[in-house]
């Protein structure tokens, strides 16, 4: 959450707006950077509309964890046991669909409340036992990395209800193409394979981002807070604009929007409206910025540790459906590696290593930094050990980045 600074309304986007925001805007740029690196070096294939489908794909379960992770971070802990929790929900999810014929729709709730007593039993061994959220966690992907092995004993179950699979594979309907087809069938500009209801979902998204962060800046800027000058604020809202409508006219230029992109939005706006509108969590920032100041405020730091791993085990439960629905099955190694994504995102996306510093649009470009790179490598051919060699070195430097700006800010 960013720290709000005020000033005197003389010296608006003074040098210490530009020290304390420098990384979030270089975290743009470097993200922009690196897709049009990996554009030249793929000659075009990285921005084709089928691979941008699949990159929005293969990155939404991360990007899902990442949110609940940036809250665990946040809080002064880490969770290292959520790519097993991912393996371990599909594993219980296949087994009550293929083997007990279970209907999806209950499975799908049933899930998701074993993601969060799974939350809950971490979050009591960190929160009220003290043990350290390390040992915890790591124990928790021993334990179910292994009752995913023995639950499935070394087998691919599946197949699943087409239904369940339209969670990932699937994609929203186009209600918008077919009558704009019937009346201007003879014009290029309106091809039936267009979908033009996902092309204005994304134009009415861009619209309303430019309406909100214009009030936001407005607000500030009649509150005396330290606000970013109006040509950065500008410039900043149009790229992000340009960015979504441009993604949205290459999806629609394909499928349309994926259905787990539109999961992945409304989560993205959900924990942006929770981190920085409502108290508790301003209290998870005050958690992990000093806990002893926080417990002297009246805040039940406990409970909100507690929490914290409660929400993230639901979030590691509905990213463990989405990867189970994705590959219609469910494996023993699925979810490997996970955690070091989740994790790596956080960090990348500016979230502190020391706790209490952190946002969720930096988490979210934080994800696609490592899903571009991850795409982009793995187009170009690049081995799969010398990408996790890169993606170390970028995870090196982002949190020497966050420590050299502590020590000398």
């Amino acid at each position: 959450m960013k720290n709000e600074v005020t000033k005197s309304p003389a010296a608006p986007g003074g040098a210490g707006f530009w020290k304390s925001n420098l990384r979030d805007y270089g975290l743009l740029g470097s993200l922009l950077v690196i897709m049009g690196f990996f554009e030249f070096l793929t000659g075009g294939v990285l921005l084709a509309p089928v691979n941008i489908t699949n990159l929005v794909l293969q990155n939404s379960y991360i990007v899902i964890m990442a949110l609940g992770m940036l809250l665990i971070i946040v809080g002064g802990n880490i969770d290292l046991s959520v790519g097993s929790i991912v393996g371990f929900v599909g594993a219980i999810a296949a087994t009550l669909m293929v083997d007990y014929k279970m209907p999806w729709v209950p499975v799908v709730g049933l899930s998701l409340v074993l993601g969060a007593l799974i939350g809950s039993a971490q979050g009591y061994f960190v929160a009220f036992a003290r043990i350290p959220s390390f040992i915890v966690t790591l124990g928790g992907m021993l334990i179910f990395r292994g009752l995913t092995g023995n639950i499935l004993l070394g087998q691919f179950v599946g197949p699943f209800p087409q239904d369940f699979q339209s969670i990932s594979s699937g994609f929203i309907p186009d209600v918008l193409s077919a009558p704009l087809v019937a009346v201007f069938g003879g014009s290029s500009a309106f091809s039936p394979t267009f979908r033009w209801t996902s092309m204005l979902i994304g134009m009415l998204g861009a619209g309303l981002l430019i309406v909100t962060s214009a009030r936001r800046w407005r607000r500030e800027k009649a509150h005396t807070i330290e606000t970013e000058p109006f040509a950065l604020f500008a410039g900043k809202n149009a790229v992000f604009a340009i960015l979504i409508v441009g993604l949205s006219y290459l999806l629609a230029s394909y499928r349309g929007l994926p259905n787990v992109l539109v999961i992945m939005g409304l989560l993205i706006l959900l924990y942006m409206f929770v981190t920085t509108r409502m108290t508790i969590g301003r209290r998870v920032y005050a958690l992990g910025g000093n806990r002893l100041a926080a417990q002297l405020s009246g805040v039940r730091t406990e409970r909100l540790i507690f929490l914290t791993f409660v929400n993230m085990g639901v979030l590691a439960g509905l990213a463990g459906l989405i990867v189970a629905a994705r590959l219609n099955s469910a494996t023993p190694s699925a979810g490997n590696s996970f955690e070091l994504d989740v994790i790596a995102a956080c960090f990348i996306g500016g979230a502190s290593a020391s706790g209490g510093v952190g946002k969720v649009m930096g988490v979210v470009i934080g994800a696609f930094v490592m899903g571009v790179m991850n795409n982009g490598m793995s187009i170009l051919g690049i081995g799969i050990y010398w990408q996790y060699v890169v993606k170390g070195i970028v995870l090196l430097a982002a949190v020497y980045v966050d420590v050299y700006q502590k020590n000398n800010g």
